[in-house]
């Protein structure tokens, strides 16, 4: 009899636990549950554009929205998927423990009251279309249309503004060069005004590692690849879509056929194929009639100047080479920007200054920058809020002093360029040579790399740390000029401009330039660095479309120009801008290279060439450092 009372609480418990469960994990999500209005807070939909092209997006509202309420919106828009779905033991877990389904920026700015709505790029995520390049007029257009949906939606205030960081940072500035006037702000943060020189061939040296591994992630992306991605195989990928099952289809493709037969038929550019058929890097892209000007934010200048749109614009000292495009861009356009330099890897995650402990917390903490942002769009997009005058001013943070400044000038007020000649024994100094004939020879190792892994061409894969070990060891390998010990703390702010006077063996070549500080013990801190590859050092006297701190180049294909072996050129080309404090009794070294293995393509590829770098009196070779001279615990 005990056995039998035992058995059926037994059955009674695991019925009541199954009911228990079941009624819990199919509860509502944040995403699943009305607002006031009766709307339900996350839709995801379809938009059919000009060219049949139907674009996925997700709409999420405020979960005060009610009835009659009027709401500003901002638009994210990506070519990395604009929202995953999850599988089914994720989905119950998440409604079992009753799990926000929001993304922190959405949450973020659905708690101040905004319309958040996520696009997948055509030819992108749950998109139809194909992409042979990024950023296409296609896609902008598409842009344009997304808006025009959004302020005839019943909720909609009438402004709109675009956020995001990275390839969603260029969406959000493209934004603006839509023409519509309910585009009332954009924040492009760590963006590429000129993907050109700012992170695909920077001085014409195509970033190999870069695109090969940006393509690869975008290709696992387009095809919703989740093993891939993953880094799984075997029972594991079998496994993965319960948990994670990739591109999250629309709703009204609940079983995701629809998606799945999208994705089938997906054909899409290889990106590291289209750059090596390049023969320079403002040729017009394979299959298009584009070249990179066409689909920049500084090609559609007119455009985006057109409304006067307010930015605000964010670039690391240690993010790639989006630094002077930045600064060129805020020295160019109309528009009133809010630009913030700060000591940031890719998309602010990381304290970079290579002066601090890697695990010093990022100023402005993540947080703190986000609601930055988002009283910056409260100023521009909210009725009624008491719109201030745009601000158009460059704060920044100077490395190794700790200190943020503001200006509305650049270089700042008080930084003056200072000529830093090479000289014998390797020196650098700042008196002008007096020989007639000074040479120095160096063959170039193939195998010399500033690292790979936590470098700056790193982090815009992810926006990992930017972090460069004392590099006395990888300097024996290089061509290295350096200072006497410094009297006095200098501040270099700006960017640093290399002139060499150089003759090589070869016709072609890449020449590296990295400014470092050396400590009275040894230590070699790296700086920043520039480069140029040797077929495109012809300078132009054409007007640049932006303002350029050193030599304009065209990178057309009519101005490359081999060298002649054996013979000295003129080799000018600037550094990515940086601002840092070298303190007295340290020295200022510049190390020159002619590889960045596995980071930048090598050239020539199969010879090694020998250099001669001039440093007379007729042919000095120098680099001119943007700086002033601050005395001990002087700000």
């Amino acid at each position: 009899m005990i056995r039998k009372i035992a058995k059926w609480v037994g059955v009674l418990t695991l019925l009541v636990l199954f009911v228990v469960i079941v009624r819990v994990g199919t509860g509502e999500t944040e995403g699943e549950r009305r607002v006031p209005a009766g709307l339900v807070r996350n839709t995801a939909r379809y938009l059919v554009m000009r060219d049949s092209v139907e674009i996925a997006i997700d709409v999420w509202l405020p979960p005060t929205l009610a009835a009659g309420d009027k709401a500003p919106t901002v638009i994210n828009s990506t070519r990395y998927v604009r929202a995953m779905a999850q599988g089914p033991l994720a989905r119950w877990w998440q409604r079992f423990k009753r799990a926000s389904d929001l993304k922190p920026d959405v949450r973020a700015f659905n708690d101040a009251g905004y319309v958040v709505v996520k696009v997948d790029a055509r030819g992108s995520g749950a998109s139809t279309g194909s992409r042979q390049i990024e950023w296409s007029p296609d896609e902008v257009a598409d842009y344009g249309e997304v808006v025009d949906w959004i302020v005839a939606q019943p909720w909609s205030n009438g402004r709109v503004g675009g956020y995001g960081v990275s390839y969603e940072g260029n969406t959000a500035e493209l934004l603006a060069a839509t023409g519509r006037e309910a585009v009332k702000a954009v924040a492009p943060l760590f963006g590429d005004f000129d993907p050109t020189v700012g992170i695909a061939f920077m001085g014409g040296v195509l970033n190999e590692y870069f695109i090969s591994q940006w393509g690869r992630f975008n290709n696992l992306l387009d095809r919703s690849d989740v093993c891939g991605l993953a880094g799984v195989t075997g029972l594991e990928c079998r496994l993965l879509p319960l948990v994670f099952a990739g591109t999250k289809p629309v709703d009204d493709d609940r079983d995701g056929r629809r998606l799945q037969a999208i994705l089938a038929a997906r054909k899409n550019y290889d990106v590291l194929d289209a750059m090596r058929r390049l023969q320079s890097p403002r040729d017009t892209f394979p299959r298009t009639s584009l070249s990179f000007r066409d689909v920049s934010p500084y090609g559609l200048r007119e455009r985006i100047e057109q409304h006067r749109t307010p930015m605000l614009v964010r670039i690391g000292w240690g993010d790639g080479g989006t630094i002077n495009t930045a600064l060129g861009r805020f020295l160019t356009f109309a528009n009133p920007q809010q630009l913030e330099l700060g000591p940031w890897s890719h998309g602010g995650g990381h304290h970079v200054d290579p002066f601090l402990p890697e695990a010093t917390p990022t100023e402005p903490s993540p947080v703190d920058q986000f609601t930055q942002m988002i009283r910056f769009f409260d100023r521009h997009l909210k009725v009624g809020s008491g719109t201030a005058t745009p601000v158009h001013e460059i704060r920044y943070y100077t490395m190794n002093d700790g200190r943020w400044r503001t200006t509305t000038q650049w270089p700042p007020a008080g930084i003056t360029p200072v000529r830093w000649y090479l000289d014998a024994d390797h020196a650098l100094t700042t008196a002008a040579p007096a020989l007639a004939e000074a040479t120095d020879t160096y063959q170039v190792d193939p195998t010399t790399s500033t690292g790979a892994g936590t470098t700056r061409w790193d982090t815009q894969l992810g926006g990992g740390d930017v972090v460069y070990p004392d590099r006395r060891e990888a300097d024996q390998k290089l061509l290295t000029y350096t200072s006497a010990p410094l009297p006095t703390d200098i501040e270099i702010t700006g960017a640093p401009i290399v002139t060499l006077q150089v003759a090589s063996t070869q016709t072609d070549g890449g020449f590296f330039a990295y400014l470092e500080d050396v400590t009275p013990d040894g230590r070699v801190t790296y700086l920043t660095e520039g480069m140029l590859r040797a077929i495109h050092r012809r300078e132009s006297s054409e007007p640049p479309p932006y303002r350029h701190f050193g030599p304009y180049r065209t990178f057309a294909p009519r101005d490359i120009l081999p060298l002649t072996p054996g013979e000295a050129a003129t080799l000018r080309f600037e550094l990515f801008a940086t601002s840092v404090r070298l303190k007295a009794g340290h020295r200022v070294r510049l190390a020159l290279a002619g590889a960045d293995r596995p980071l930048m393509a090598l050239y020539p590829l199969n010879a090694v060439p020998t250099w001669t770098v001039h440093r007379s009196k007729t042919q000095p070779s120098f680099i001119e450092l943007p700086m002033i001279e601050r005395a001990e615990g002087q700000p």
